[in-house]
């Protein structure tokens, strides 16, 4: 790096981009970002009105660690911009006891100290009689969990990057990333430019960059879907608490927030695959549809059974439903983030945050081995070109 302050390029602006710009501005650096669409778009992983934040943790406990460091960049990020960004008003985890799953939360809970609690079933459907319980249930009630605004929290970390002296560069797609010797340059409209360290944050454009990518990123469309409640009260966000369910199959729901009821999202196993995240469907086809109105049908008769809005976007899965964070192997000048796998929003300031440590230091103290790139990255190949502009 420069013995001045280091010049960092972030490329791609959404979910962590927007964060990674802020955290590595508010550290002095000379940050310049860029994104193929606007600010707070709602092509990438970020669109959909509300996302859930949790603490206790499904897919592994070892994120707890890195869950309570981006609830600390949340507030603050809420504090330096004057915007309510997350509300905890507690998630409901609900499974098999047995599962991998609830094994994974009750872990959380005893190794971490998360505020949380087994709920007997008497009592949950007693507390909150309009949730979705079943008799083989077994409920935790997580208090550090809630929900966050997603397009909001984007548009703020980018306008916080800026107001600290990022410059932001929207609608400029990048055709290319060239490590030399001299340093990394990004290709830009016929521009290139000189970088002492590359942040790479495309979200579902991640392979169109980096072709090493492309086989191990699966990108998806999943589909929020929002229902109308025939008696608002229930609810209500402020009392409502989100939920994520296991069995019989994935899926989740969470207030609607201007509190006309509720949106509900399926697991991502089941949402249709991306071919070329250029040419994403927005059409939600009637099947999709219907199995929405299935799961209403059975657990929310207090809906209306037909959504009133139906929308579709893209989050990109690898392998093993854990992100690929780090310095790319072989190249310690380039640091990605991506395949999130459907739960990264919540992380998101946590993981702009350990992107600033690699580019500006070469190593972080807050990152887990699940989220390792080379865990099952090729060291070579991943810097060749396509001709495909990124930039999300």
């Amino acid at each position: 790096m420069s013995s001045t302050r280091p010049r960092v390029a972030v490329i791609g602006l959404g979910s962590v981009g927007s964060m990674a710009a802020w955290r590595l501005a508010a550290r002095g650096a000379d940050v310049v970002g860029y994104e193929q669409f606007g600010t707070g778009h709602d092509r990438g992983a970020h669109g959909g009105e509300s996302r859930v934040f949790r603490t206790t943790y499904f897919e592994d406990p070892e994120y707890v660690p890195l869950l309570r460091h981006a609830g600390a960049l949340w507030r603050r990020l809420e504090a330096e911009t004057r915007t309510e960004l997350l509300a905890l008003t507690g998630l409901l985890m609900l499974g098999g006891a047995s599962s991998t799953q609830m094994a994974n939360v009750s872990a959380s809970i005893d190794r971490f100290g998360v505020d949380a609690t087994v709920v007997p079933l008497d009592e949950a459907r007693s507390r909150w009689p309009h949730h979705p319980f079943r008799d083989d249930d077994f409920v935790v009630l997580d208090r550090e969990a809630g929900y966050l605004r997603p397009e909001l929290a984007v548009l703020h970390a980018a306008r916080r990057a800026e107001a600290l002296g990022a410059r932001l560069r929207t609608y400029t797609p990048v055709d290319a990333i060239d490590v030399r010797e001299t340093g990394v340059w990004v290709d830009s409209g016929g521009d290139s430019e000189r970088y002492d360290h590359v942040v790479v944050t495309t979200g579902p454009w991640a392979g169109n960059l980096l072709p090493g990518l492309a086989a191990l990123i699966d990108v998806r469309r999943p589909v929020s879907a929002w229902f109308l409640a025939r008696d608002r009260a229930p609810f209500d966000p402020a009392t409502f608490p989100c939920f994520l369910r296991t069995t019989p199959t994935e899926w989740y729901g969470l207030p609607a927030l201007d509190g006309s009821g509720l949106k509900l999202g399926l697991s991502g196993e089941v949402n249709t695959p991306v071919a070329d995240p250029d040419a994403l469907d927005r059409t939600i086809p009637v099947e999709e549809v219907q199995a929405f109105r299935a799961l209403v049908a059975e657990y929310f008769p207090d809906l209306y059974p037909d959504p009133v809005r139906v929308t579709g976007y893209m989050e990109g899965y690898t392998p093993d439903g854990h992100g690929i964070v780090g310095q790319l192997p072989g190249e310690d000048r380039v640091t990605v983030v991506t395949g999130l796998s459907g739960h990264g929003f919540k992380l998101a300031p946590a993981l702009g945050d350990i992107a600033a440590d690699h580019a500006l230091t070469g190593a972080t103290d807050s990152s887990i081995a699940l989220l390792d790139p080379n865990r099952f990255l090729d060291p070579s190949g991943f810097l060749g070109a396509r001709t495909a502009a990124v930039g999300s």
